[in-house]
């Protein structure tokens, strides 16, 4: 619904935007009437005019006023308070000052024939509030259209209000044009002469004046948007969530590079993961240019058990624009985190890196590079990870399948390297467990398991409490987003589809044959009833320390110098979003609200997110904690977390186009430090 109301304003601003200047040019014409039956046609065609400009307006206003009856205020109150203004008096002034004065024009001129238009005639046609109601049309449009390419987030009024005033001085302006045109005409013995060259000639040196200062102006924006050359990450505008302020930087306080795995004792599991450029052959046979982890894409499968110390050294061998190892919803201590320039420096071509941590969770992760993450990932650095319990839950063998899809370039999209159809052999009455991983940018996938009833048995790596049984249902991972599925393989085929078609997917079956089971119509999975509650540290009646809200959001504008799509957190992008103060021990709720276009699935490091409610409806199922949240357009979230994890903690969105346009924060414990920088003159670009 949101989506639509959306739209639906947008098309609406932009049909007053044309019909209310083709009419207010129209409009300023009358009196260039000529004859009187001539000036009684287009004042009827005025009028016309004015009932078109109307139907886009009332569009416009039945859209946000149906807006403020489903959804909460943050979602329409700019547009009560800014854009119904713009609308609705310019076209109160059409109805109630223009269209008097045309009725009365039309009933006067259709009485007269082949007569010259009297000084009386030519007056009222050439007055202000003819022509003026329909130019403010116009210009509120315009500024309407301004406030959606650049929402004023969060709303104050103090500094929203400037447009306004610009409206208001540029129909002063236009008042004051007209006025002076009226004045003239109205002498008795004023010569009427239509001359549009002196028109094109004004219209064409306003233009002019108006894109010098426009090209000024932006030529200053973009240069002011530019990033600094050197920033160190643990500076930026603070938030506290209403709670008491603390400082990251006083005495005694702890760097990030202090903040490590057990740097003694002999790891448990050891790995060494070569990030170094290959040419990789698809098992369609076409070839992609990659960069890799071990001369494989995807990178190797990391598989360990919940409590083992685990050491990774990452060498790079050949990636000019460096790499790293973030481990993805695996909560590590902070300094393993894998961030280039907030808990390490990017590992150039030639150096290498030793992480060490403790595996404390168990479920299904992965790992990628945050260096230059957005094409770092869309070239191949990244595999699976995989944290089994210490001691099997299950009393007989599972046979566990890890399924990470991607699209790769020129190639299209795959399981792995697997572009098509894989057969397995299972025997039935075999328990099986999917793990689902979704890497691929900006795209919310589509699973479907037919063939069986099954269980969503854990989301973004954390069990859900005794999940029910489904059928007939497909699951959609953001970006980032991983889910587990379980069944007992029964005595015929079962196909897992990614992508939801026959094209793509898994087919098992007791000698690996078998037709494709067709696809069935589907629901989308819904995890907000979905398993049975139990108790959780944190519930919706926690005394939350602090709370935040986060608002996403997309407007027009410069980052970096280069003028681009921009998404933003509280209507700012990297460095100046918010940075969201903690302390160790906090009870932490962040409601986040989606007021864009587009999906932002935020994965926020080092915790887990407990969803407190969706939409304002509480989950009532099993707790459901998340890393990496799927805030589509006009969803509110309501999630909570303890702050049990020091540190700097990046905070984006996963969709790395929007994060490498600054859509990306952190959140900052009180007496945390980083010597990391990043910047223009560093080397640490972590998007």
């Amino acid at each position: 619904m949101f989506s639509i109301l959306t739209n639906t304003i947008f098309a609406s601003a932009l049909l007053i935007l044309i019909v209310s200047w083709i009419a207010g040019s129209k409009a300023s014409r009358l009196l260039y009437g000529g004859s009187a039956e001539r000036l009684s046609r287009k004042t009827r065609k005025q009028m016309v005019w004015a009932a078109y400009a109307s139907l886009p307006a009332a569009s416009l206003v039945v859209a946000t006023l149906l807006m403020t009856q489903s959804m909460s205020p943050v979602f329409w109150e700019d547009r009560v308070l800014l854009h119904l203004p713009l609308t609705v008096v310019p076209l109160l002034a059409i109805w109630f000052l223009s269209m008097p004065r045309l009725w009365k024009l039309w009933r006067e001129t259709r009485k007269l024939t082949g007569s010259p238009l009297s000084a009386d005639i030519r007056r009222q046609a050439a007055h202000p509030l003819i022509i003026v109601p329909f130019q403010m049309s116009a210009l509120g449009a315009v500024t309407v259209f301004y406030y959606l390419l650049v929402t004023p987030v969060p709303l104050q009024l103090t500094k929203a209000i400037v447009p306004i005033l610009i409206w208001a001085a540029a129909i002063v302006a236009l008042w004051f044009v007209h006025d002076r045109r009226f004045q003239r005409v109205s002498h008795p013995e004023a010569v009427i002469v239509y001359q549009p060259w002196r028109r094109a000639l004004r219209g064409l040196g306003i233009f002019f004046v108006a894109a010098g200062l426009s090209a000024t102006a932006l030529v200053i924006e973009s240069q002011n948007s530019r990033l600094p050359d050197q920033l160190n990450m643990a500076e930026g505008p603070m938030e506290f969530g209403g709670g008491p302020a603390l400082a990251h930087n006083a005495p005694g306080a702890i760097s990030v590079a202090m903040l490590t795995g057990p740097r003694e004792g002999t790891p448990d599991r050891k790995f060494t993961l070569t990030a170094e450029k290959k040419t990789i052959t698809l098992s369609s046979g076409e070839q992609v240019d990659a960069w890799t982890y071990n001369g494989q894409i995807p990178g190797p499968e990391l598989r360990m058990k919940q409590g083992e110390l685990v050491e990774v050294t990452l060498i790079n061998r050949d990636i000019e624009e460096g790499a790293t190892i973030h481990w993805h919803g695996l909560d590590v201590p902070n300094a393993e985190d894998g961030v280039a320039g907030a808990t390490q420096d990017a590992v150039m071509p030639g150096e290498q890196h030793v992480y060490r941590f403790i595996a404390e969770q168990t479920g299904t992760f992965w790992y990628h590079s945050h260096q230059d993450s957005q094409e770092a990932v869309e070239k191949g650095l990244f595999g699976p990870l995989i944290v089994e319990p210490e001691t099997p839950v299950e009393t007989s063998p599972v046979e566990d399948i890890t399924v990470i899809t991607h699209v790769w370039e020129n190639a299209g999209f795959s399981i792995g390297a697997n572009t098509g159809v894989q057969r397995k052999k299972m025997t039935p009455g075999t328990p099986v467990r999917i793990r689902l991983i979704n890497t691929q940018d900006w795209v919310r996938q589509k699973y479907v398991l037919t063939g069986t009833p099954f269980q969503v048995a854990a989301v973004d790596g954390t069990d859900l409490n005794e999940p029910g049984q489904l059928q007939d249902t497909h699951l959609e991972l953001p970006t980032g987003g991983r889910a587990d599925l379980t069944f007992v393989m029964p005595d015929h085929p079962v196909f897992l589809s990614a992508g939801g078609d026959q094209k793509l997917g898994i087919l098992l079956s007791r000698d690996g044959t078998g037709e494709i089971p067709d696809i069935p119509k589907t629901e989308v999975f819904d995890l907000t009833h979905y398993g049975t509650p139990v108790a959780t540290q944190i519930n919706a009646q926690s005394d939350f320390d602090r709370e935040f809200q986060l608002i996403l959001d997309n407007k027009i504008g410069f980052y970096n110098g280069q003028f681009n799509s921009l998404y933003t957190l509280n209507g700012k992008v990297f460095p100046d979003t918010p940075m969201f103060m903690v302390r160790e021990g906090d009870l932490v709720k962040t409601t986040i609200v989606n007021l864009g276009a587009v999906d932002h699935p935020m994965h926020l490091h080092g915790h887990h997110m407990l969803v407190l409610s969706y939409n304002g409806e509480p989950v009532t199922g099993s707790p459901w904690y998340s890393d990496t949240l799927d805030v589509k357009p006009g969803d509110t979230y309501e999630v909570g977390f303890v702050a049990d994890n020091p540190g700097l903690w990046m905070d984006h969105c996963h969709n790395l186009t929007h994060a490498a346009v600054g859509m990306s924060m952190h959140l900052m414990y009180e007496g945390v430090t980083t010597p990391y920088t990043v910047g223009s003159e560093t080397l640490n670009h972590p998007e």
